[in-house]
């Protein structure tokens, strides 16, 4: 089990405030965790900072557009 602490957590101004969406933070040692806004004491998806970045900018390229 990991100490790693994130904080503080975010989510989408688009999600207009409800609680059905994911939020995301960044740790101390630069990790970004991912978890459900609905079950936040569910678990933690971890995602090093090149992944996190490889992701965002194919987000940005509407790579994972359907």
């Amino acid at each position: 089990m990991s100490d790693r602490q994130f904080g503080p957590w975010r989510k989408s101004i688009r999600s207009g405030g409800a609680d059905n969406c994911v939020e995301v933070a960044t740790a101390t040692d630069e990790h970004i965790g991912v978890r459900d806004s609905k079950s936040p004491n569910e678990g933690v998806l971890v995602f090093g900072p090149e992944a996190w970045s490889d992701f965002v900018e194919g987000v940005r390229r509407g790579e994972f557009d359907l």
